[in-house]
């Protein structure tokens, strides 16, 4: 019978998922710590939408920390896969132990285009959130300051740091933060209860103020919306961390069996094995493809007809891949060629 090892991608996503987590908050840091805020308080009180936008001084570059860790994790994937990679005989009975080269043009290249479109987006979505945030604060009559500062966040004396603004959060995320605070001040507040990133220690205050029909205080809106915005960041890192762990791991995984072919691997002995989760949060059509095997480059098929090379596909549709907690095993028969 012919002997397997494999290489377990969904513990290494649970390994990279903090790493990635962490590197995006760092990013997030930085597009804080560089707003100049009084430049952004000052074209607020000129009504100067543009300008202030202007002085957040959104850069790619603030993004540097979660490049790193994009290509780190890209890497782990290729190292972890190498290890399971037969040794290649040759003619004369020669061995090669395969390693996952990084720096293979391929590699080199998925890296350049992933990471790049990634910064792109982040970017491009932090620029129309912020635009949007700045004209709406405006809209509703707040005070200049008082918008700059729900936007880069208060200083907290303990760390330095820029803390709970919206900065990091996407356009739809800092809607639900206004969305948030609007629930708290109308006369139903009780509406505010239904939203599951709330901090439930405030869900008395809420009660409270809906059986007496008296206003809740600023200070405690203030606390609430604070903590719902740190919780929505936390979310958002949560997520995006994930779904870049599951693409970059699986996809140094299937760079480094390209690799291990274009050095002799028999490509009969190659393939790779859906695995789920295997609870009730796995998708209806991720179900139906655990176990299934397919012959390397050849994609899955979900239970919805979609075609994917791997968990966290990024070219697959979204309704396929995001929370998606499922892992390709590499099959490699160990002792094909093996005389």
């Amino acid at each position: 019978m012919a002997v397997r090892r494999t290489t377990r991608i969904n513990k290494l996503v649970d390994a990279w998922n903090p790493v990635l987590r962490k590197a995006f908050l760092e990013s997030v840091y930085n597009m804080r710590d560089n707003a100049q805020l009084d430049l952004i308080i000052r074209y607020l009180s000129e009504n100067d939408i543009e300008n202030a936008l202007r002085a957040v001084g959104i850069d790619p570059l603030q993004w540097i920390p979660w490049d790193k860790s994009v290509t780190a994790t890209f890497e782990a994937g290729g190292i972890a896969t190498a290890q399971v990679i037969p040794e290649i005989i040759h003619d004369g009975g020669f061995r090669t132990v395969f390693t996952f080269n990084v720096r293979n043009p391929a590699a080199e290249r998925w890296l350049a285009d992933r990471s790049g479109r990634m910064i792109s987006d982040i970017v491009s979505d932090q620029l129309t959130m912020i635009r949007n945030f700045l004209r709406v604060g405006m809209e509703r009559g707040n005070n200049p300051r008082t918008v700059a500062l729900d936007l880069v966040g208060r200083i907290n004396p303990a760390t330095g740091r820029r803390e709970n603004g919206v900065i990091g959060l996407t356009d739809s995320q800092a809607q639900w933060v206004r969305n948030y605070e609007d629930e708290l001040r109308s006369e139903s507040p009780l509406d505010a209860l239904q939203r599951q990133l709330r901090d439930k220690r405030f869900d008395s205050i809420v009660k409270r103020a809906a059986e007496s029909g008296e206003a809740i205080a600023d200070s405690d809106i203030d606390a609430m919306v604070t903590s719902y915005t740190n919780r929505a960041l936390r979310y958002r890192a949560e997520n995006i961390a994930r779904t870049e762990a599951m693409a970059a791991l699986h996809e140094g995984q299937q760079q480094a069996l390209a690799q291990a072919l274009d050095a002799g691997i028999d490509p009969a002995a190659v393939g790779g094995i859906w695995r789920t989760a295997q609870d009730d949060r796995v998708r209806d059509s991720h179900e139906a493809m655990d176990g299934q095997r397919q012959p390397y480059g050849q994609p899955f098929i979900s239970g919805d007809g979609n075609f994917l090379r791997y968990p966290g596909d990024p070219l697959a549709p979204a309704e396929e891949t995001i929370n998606c907690r499922c892992w390709l095993e590499p099959d490699i028969d160990f002792l094909a060629g093996v005389v």
